[in-house]
C-alpha cells in the first residue's frame, strides 16, 4: 500500500498509548524484572497471578466487545484467581498504573515529541484514544493532548475494537471520520476501530502489513510534510 496522507485534510490525529507511543516490550521487560523482585520480596505469586489472569480476561472481553467490561473484568478475575475483589484492584491500580509511570519515560518512542510539535504547528488536534487509562501516562512521557478519550470513560465503557470510543472523540473534537486518522500498533485494535468508525488507521509496525497503511518509526518520510514551513 503506497504510504500517502493528503494531511492538508486531516483535522483529528488520534493516538493509541500503549505500543504507539511507547515501546511496550521494552516496558514489559522493565516489569517482569520488577515483579519477579516482588515475588522474591514477598515470596507470594498472588500479584502475578492476577496479573496474568487481569491481562487474559481483558483481551478476551475486548473480543467479545462487552459493554460495562470493567465491573465484569474484575468480577472474572476475582472468580479466576481466586483473589478477593479488594486485592485484584489495589494490584492491578499499583501494577498496571502507578509502577509503570516510572519507566514510561525511558520508553517513549523517538521522535513522538517532534512529531506532536510539528502537529500542533500545523493546527491539528491531537487526540489520545486508550484503552487505558491515559492522562498519567502523557504527563509521564511529558506530552499534551488536546482531547483524551479512555475505554472507561463514561459514555464509552467499552474496549476497541468497538468504534464507540473514538466516535466519542470524534465528537469532542469536532472532527468528521473523513478528517480523522487513528495512530495505532495493532490492527485488530486501532486498525479496525478506525475502519468500524469510518476514519483512516495509521498502524506502526516493524514489519509491512498486507492491506494496511504502516510506519515502523516517527521519522517516516510520511510524516514530512507535516515538518514543511509554510510560505512566508
Amino acid at each position: 500500500m503506497d504510504a500517502k496522507i493528503d494531511w492538508s485534510t486531516i483535522r483529528l490525529v488520534a493516538f493509541d498509548v500503549d505500543g504507539t507511543l511507547y515501546d511496550q516490550r521494552a516496558m514489559r521487560l522493565r516489569m517482569l524484572r520488577e515483579i519477579a523482585a516482588n515475588v522474591m520480596q514477598t515470596r507470594s505469586l498472588t500479584a502475578l497471578r492476577v496479573l496474568r489472569t487481569y491481562r487474559q480476561l481483558r483481551e478476551s472481553i475486548g473480543d467479545d466487545e462487552i459493554d460495562g467490561f470493567e465491573d465484569v473484568l474484575i468480577a472474572r478475575t476475582v472468580k479466576a484467581s481466586g483473589v478477593d475483589q479488594t486485592t485484584v484492584r489495589s494490584i492491578v491500580a499499583e501494577w498496571m498504573e502507578r509502577r509503570p509511570l516510572t519507566h514510561i519515560r525511558a520508553c517513549r518512542y523517538p521522535h513522538v515529541t517532534e512529531l506532536f510539535a510539528a502537529l500542533k504547528q500545523k493546527g491539528k488536534t491531537i487526540g489520545i484514544l486508550s484503552d487505558y487509562s491515559a492522562g498519567d501516562k502523557l504527563r509521564a512521557m511529558e506530552l499534551k493532548a488536546d482531547h483524551i478519550v479512555a475505554a472507561g470513560d463514561a459514555g464509552v465503557g467499552i474496549l476497541k475494537p468497538h468504534p464507540r470510543g473514538l466516535e466519542v472523540l470524534m465528537k469532542q473534537a469536532g472532527a468528521s471520520p473523513a478528517e480523522t486518522i487513528l495512530i495505532g500498533d495493532r490492527i485488530e485494535r486501532d486498525g479496525a476501530a478506525a475502519r468500524r468508525a469510518g476514519a483512516m488507521a495509521l498502524i506502526r509496525s516493524s514489519r509491512p502489513l498486507d492491506g494496511w497503511l504502516h510506519v515502523s518509526t516517527y521519522a517516516d518520510p510520511l510524516f514530512a510534510p507535516l515538518f514543511e514551513r509554510s510560505p512566508g
